[in-house]
């Protein structure tokens, strides 16, 4: 799958996201990279895989209205193309990536999404 094929797939999961979701969502990225780097490795240990991460601060941990950087969301595309065996395999590990790191974002832990089927 091209990267342009694999963008539109995570754009189109975006798209597909609940409205109030698509509401809550303020001041994130959200990109697309081919492998995590060392320091995002580092993040998880072990020999588990990235698909992807979530940068910032939750909204459950906010303080005060001042200015901040956007947030930022990162799927990445070899670590999902390699660990899956088709397309359609590959779309649905895309959506349950997003949807992770989207409640990571709204403040959900690990045993949260777990719980969701977004572990």
């Amino acid at each position: 799958m091209t990267n342009r094929e694999f963008v539109r797939l995570v754009r189109r999961a975006y798209q597909e996201l609940p409205r109030e979701v698509l509401q809550a969502l303020d001041n994130v990225d959200v990109a697309v990279e081919e492998w995590p780097g060392p320091e995002e490795k580092d993040l998880i240990g072990g020999d588990e895989t990235l698909f992807g991460l979530y940068s910032g601060v939750p909204l459950t941990e906010r303080e005060g209205g001042g200015l901040m950087f956007p947030d930022r969301i990162v799927i990445y595309r070899q670590p999902i193309l390699r660990s899956c065996s088709s397309r359609t395999e590959a779309e649905r590990e895309i959506k349950v990536t997003l949807r992770h790191e989207i409640g990571h974002y709204l403040g959900m832990s690990e045993d949260d999404l777990h719980r969701l089927g977004y572990g």
